[in-house]
């Protein structure tokens, strides 16, 4: 299943500038999904970080992995119109930097889902090498 960023913003709260992914390229709803970031210098991060060396700071690829998990999990009909929240991060790291003109394919599986807490795991790579690594614990709210 692709979604462009409209039926994305249908699924997810998430807004410009915020919104840190562009399209889902392969999703299964509540179980994977693969998305893609177009990294810009037009983005809004870059004029603080850091003059003369724009690199995309890492909270935010990780956000940017989350949010296409939430696609995922926002997919499924009993979570339709509701919020994912961050619970936890674990084993986090940073392989590379992100830099304008990249693209970030954001990997992510839904490893456990019991009523509204679930724990995944994604990578985000730029072409095919690791840019980071993280294990998610979530909280389906209201």
């Amino acid at each position: 299943m692709e979604l462009d960023i409209k039926q994305i913003m249908d699924i997810i709260p998430h807004r410009p500038p915020f919104l840190l992914i562009d399209r889902i390229i392969d999703m299964v709803p509540g179980e994977k999904a693969v998305a893609l970031k177009n990294v810009s210098m037009n983005e809004p991060f870059f004029v603080g970080h850091f003059p003369g060396e724009p690199v995309m700071p890492g909270v935010l690829i990780v956000e940017s992995m989350a949010q296409a998990g939430a696609v995922s999990i926002l997919s499924k009909e009993e979570f339709k119109g509701r919020t994912a929240y961050f619970g936890g991060l674990n084993n986090v790291k940073f392989k590379r930097k992100v830099t304008p003109g990249d693209t970030l394919r954001l990997e992510v599986e839904i490893d456990k889902l019991k009523r509204n807490v679930g724990m995944g795991h994604g990578n985000a790579y730029v072409g095919d090498e690791l840019a980071c690594t993280a294990d998610f614990i979530f909280i389906i709210g209201e």
